[in-house]
């Protein structure tokens, strides 16, 4: 008898041999196998090593947002903290391109950050924790999230840099509709980028810190509520950057409606974004508040919302819009009509901006009001900018308008 066993394209031939001897050799091959793997982990740990110098040393590179506050720099991020808020009023970081491949799971393992010589920020801001008779946990909290500004998503490719996230000086008190809605949209909005292109994304987030702020009054080191955060991220490959900055509560607009140039956020922090990068390359990148290639790619047949100053008296975009959500005042609405629907209904669909599923303006002929039109809607506003008046409403989170006729749209002149 001969037995041929192919193995890592070796070829093994042995003849006749005994069951004592395969188990032998079963053995003596998985032996090798478990030291290729501890082979693979020991290399593997030392490429996170070297990337892990390597994000220190770029991130200094970009030069600090402001020397105001105590630097404290860890392996893969580094924030200012500010003692008077108990909280960093930036955290520097970078969503490497190989972030897809992670597979690290969060580690929960929330805790004082001890490089922060004045004492960090703690469990007993966020709430008190003692056991009950039974010996299980009760939690007593303010009200507020843990809310991470460095997220712990963006570090998942290495288990000391996701741990790094969950030190408490990288953490404010967030509403908790805000940190688990637009906010964590907000992550996974600039993480998408980063993987999608493949690139690594220099990001720096914080909340905007003034004197005028409350404290949550049963924090224990007095720790401020912060009324608003922002966001901004650098895409040095491509040259493009972008901001974001939001309000501390649940948002109800699309992230794109808090864009703003990294320029815009500086005014509003008094920071100074990525100094570091020669000047003529960083004020072409820093004025530049197109979001669009900032998108998701699901959302890619989006368009940018006209320009409030290229509108007339009494007309507004779709963003200016939801100032008027359920008003009942006639106004006038203007968009760029980028996907169509007319149901077997006959009822006609218009979606302004943003194609489903990511509507945010639809504009509705019911089937009664087609004969009002002499055109198709659905076919003939495709693709046109246009203005149409009535009242707007809101169903399923999604502005409304109905059109009774024809009279109630205009197609804005080419070149607009």
């Amino acid at each position: 008898m001969r037995i041929i066993l192919v193995f890592c394209g070796l070829t093994f031939c042995i003849s006749s041999l005994s069951q004592e001897s395969i188990e032998e050799s079963i053995s003596s091959l998985e032996t090798s196998i478990a030291n290729k793997k501890e082979e693979v982990l020991l290399l593997t740990q030392k490429v996170d090593s070297h990337k892990l110098l390597d994000i220190a040393e770029r991130l200094e590179a970009m030069g600090w947002p402001s020397s105001e506050g105590e630097l404290v720099k860890h392996s893969a991020l580094a924030l200012s903290y500010s003692e008077e808020h108990e909280m960093a009023r930036w955290v520097a970081h970078i969503i490497l391109d190989d972030v897809a491949e992670g597979r690290t799971s969060r580690t929960n393992d929330f805790r004082i950050d001890e490089m922060v010589s004045s004492g960090s920020s703690e469990e007993a801001d966020y709430f008190l924790k003692s056991k009950d008779k039974a010996g299980e946990w009760e939690y007593d909290g303010y009200g507020y999230d843990r809310g991470h500004l460095a997220p712990s998503a963006d570090f998942r490719w290495n288990q000391q840099a996701l741990s790094e996230s969950y030190f408490y000086s990288n953490m404010t008190p967030q509403n908790p509709d805000f940190n688990r809605g637009s906010w964590a949209e907000l992550e996974s909005y600039i993480r998408s980028y980063a993987i999608e292109y493949q690139v690594d994304l220099y990001i720096v987030t914080g909340p905007i810190l003034n004197d005028d702020l409350v404290k949550v009054e049963r924090s224990a080191n007095r720790m401020s509520l912060p009324k608003y955060h922002y966001k901004v991220a650098l895409d040095l490959k491509n040259g493009r950057a972008i901001g974001f900055l939001m309000p501390n509560e649940a948002c109800e607009k699309p992230i794109e409606a808090y864009s703003l140039s990294v320029n815009e956020i500086e005014a509003k922090t008094g920071l100074d974004f990525f100094s570091a990068v020669p000047d003529e390359i960083e004020e072409k990148i820093e004025s530049n508040s197109d979001y669009i290639a900032w998108l998701p790619q699901d959302q890619r047949g989006d368009v940018a919302m006209i320009s409030p100053s290229k509108l007339g008296k009494d007309q507004y975009n779709t963003l200016q819009a939801y100032e008027f959500i359920d008003s009942k005042k006639k106004v006038e609405i203007c968009g760029t009509v980028v996907s169509t629907f007319k149901s077997k209904n006959n009822n006609v669909f218009v979606n302004l901006d943003k194609k489903f599923p990511n509507t945010v303006f639809t504009v509705t002929v019911w089937a009664q009001n087609i004969a009002n039109f002499s055109f198709s809607p659905e076919k003939e506003l495709m693709g046109e900018k246009i203005c149409v008046s009535g009242q707007v409403t809101r169903r399923e989170g999604v502005m409304q308008m109905n059109l009774v006729n024809e009279k109630q749209v205009v197609v804005l002149y080419e070149g607009f």
